[in-house]
């Protein structure tokens, strides 16, 4: 008869989780104490059971390892598709922009709670999710957004795979709408003196003129301080985006740029004639706004009181301006292509295009302005065969 293992021989599984005890089929029994319940205040017990102490150990670190990342453990088996989700967003979107998390978070809210979040996770299939699409797609949501919809929950499902809750990712085999790429709109020949024209004197005058002459995407511009201007050199960095947090009552914020990556252009001397009238302006609206003037943001372009422009205000009127002209189609972005085909225009290369628009592959710049390109080596051609013919006259 073997002898019996002292207290000391025996395995005991770590953090006072109690000793594998030897059933009668020779296998061996722990229970594993979970915490409470944070709804009922009841006490979460689990058994697991394996071939040997060392297995049942194993078993057990591991259930209470499933337990600390989610913060409530429910069987995988049990999992709802809306609970996962909430465990997701909650516990493993570290290092996301905040930006990305409140996107991620309106998708789940709006679109997948509501159509499969009751539908247990290892019960969800690609025909489901599918089916979501296409009735989103229906009732009017478009094609980018369904696609950003698709991003949220590939990613909160490639999650769950890899931690072993189930076996494939349905959202791989989903079939997505087709994003029609709008026609890119520029302002040019006569209509930009006509565009000038129109902009002189409105309050936002500065505003349109200088993104239009450096192509800064409108939160860049909006968000440009007085640090990042050097005025002296004429360089200005573009470091930061001012964004505003997606809630209501939400207050305005730096964030990072799209491209996470710092840029610095050399403005022309027009744009630095505009810079100075603009600090010259801000001298005048702080002297007669007196206390209430606020510019703790250090802001380059704001209102007479100092305070942030808002995007949506700046764009509206715009909107006003291009219609008298009869250009509808102009969108404020539509001042950054008008600058790219300026400076194309007027002899800049593709890189040096490319570092000025903040594009973080030269792929992303031809793929947008190639074909401009192509027209002006189109142009340059017949320059060259005209200049070829007065030497055989």
């Amino acid at each position: 008869m073997a002898k019996k293992k002292t207290a000391s021989e025996r395995k005991r599984a770590p953090n006072g989780q109690g000793t594998p005890s030897k059933q009668p089929d020779e296998r061996y029994r722990l229970d594993v104490s979970l915490g409470r319940d944070p709804a009922t205040g009841k006490l979460i017990r689990k058994t697991v059971r394996g071939d040997t102490e060392s297995e049942c150990i194993a078993k057990a670190q591991k259930l209470r390892v499933e337990f600390n990342e989610s913060g409530v453990y429910v069987e995988p088996s049990k999992l709802t598709v809306g609970q996962w989700l909430d465990v997701w967003s909650g516990e493993y979107l570290g290092g996301v922009k905040p930006d990305t998390i409140l996107r991620y978070e309106k998708n789940i809210r709006l679109y997948l709670k509501p159509n499969i979040g009751s539908v247990k996770l290892l019960a969800l299939s690609t025909h489901m999710i599918q089916a979501v699409y296409n009735k989103l797609q229906r009732n009017g949501l478009s094609a980018k957004s369904i696609r950003n919809l698709h991003g949220t929950l590939h990613s909160a499902i490639e999650k769950a795979v890899i931690l072993g809750y189930i076996q494939r990712n349905p959202a791989k085999g989903c079939t997505l709408p087709r994003v029609v790429k709008r026609e890119m709109q520029v302002i040019q020949g006569d209509d930009v003196n006509r565009f000038l024209e129109a902009v002189k004197g409105h309050q936002y005058e500065s505003v349109y003129l200088t993104d239009m002459f450096t192509g800064l995407r409108q939160a860049e511009l909006l968000g440009l301080t007085w640090d990042c201007v050097d005025l002296d050199n004429g360089i200005i960095t573009i470091k930061q985006q001012i964004k505003k947090e997606c809630k209501q009552g939400g207050t305005y914020y730096f964030a990072s740029l799209k491209t996470d990556k710092t840029r610095t252009l050399t403005a022309s001397l027009y744009v630095q004639k505009l810079l100075r009238q603009q600090r010259a302006r801000q001298k005048e609206w702080q002297l007669r706004a007196g206390s209430a003037w606020d510019n703790s943001m250090n802001l380059v372009f704001t209102n007479e009181l100092g305070r942030y422009l808002i995007g949506t205000v700046i764009y509206k009127n715009l909107k006003v301006i291009v219609k008298g002209l009869g250009l509808d189609g102009i969108r404020f972005h539509d001042l950054r292509h008008t600058f790219a085909l300026i400076s194309l225009q007027n002899g800049d290369d593709i890189k040096t295009l490319q570092q000025n628009m903040g594009h973080t592959n030269i792929s992303t710049t031809l793929d947008i302005y190639g074909h401009v390109s192509e027209k002006m080596k189109k142009d340059s051609a017949d320059r060259m065969d005209a200049y070829i013919e007065t030497l055989f006259r």
